[in-house]
């Protein structure tokens, strides 16, 4: 899959929240669930914002948030973070399989 990570979100994961890129790509994969999609007013996007929650290869759960490919850019990386209790309860009521 070909994921697309700008410059300020590339320092943003590593200074902030202490994400690799190589984690993004193990958590896409090791995804189990469904993606989510993001109704929040200040996060819209065309297309939506899409999140889920997976694990890395090591077992570090982190919350994904992505813009999905359209017109032919690739995926869009916006973040990627642990989650907090709430939003790990909205994907195992909505988002898990």
């Amino acid at each position: 899959m070909k994921i697309q990570f700008s410059a300020a979100v590339k320092e943003k994961l590593f200074v902030k929240h202490s994400v690799v890129e190589k984690e993004v790509f193990e958590c896409f994969a090791n995804r189990e669930g469904n993606y989510l999609k993001d109704t929040r007013e200040k996060h819209l996007t065309t297309p939506p914002t899409l999140w889920f929650i997976a694990e890395t290869n090591r077992g570090r759960t982190l919350k994904i948030c992505f813009v999905p490919p359209y017109n032919g850019l690739p995926v869009q990386l916006k973040s990627a973070f642990e989650p907090n209790e709430i939003e790990r309860r909205i994907y195992a009521s909505k988002g898990a399989l």
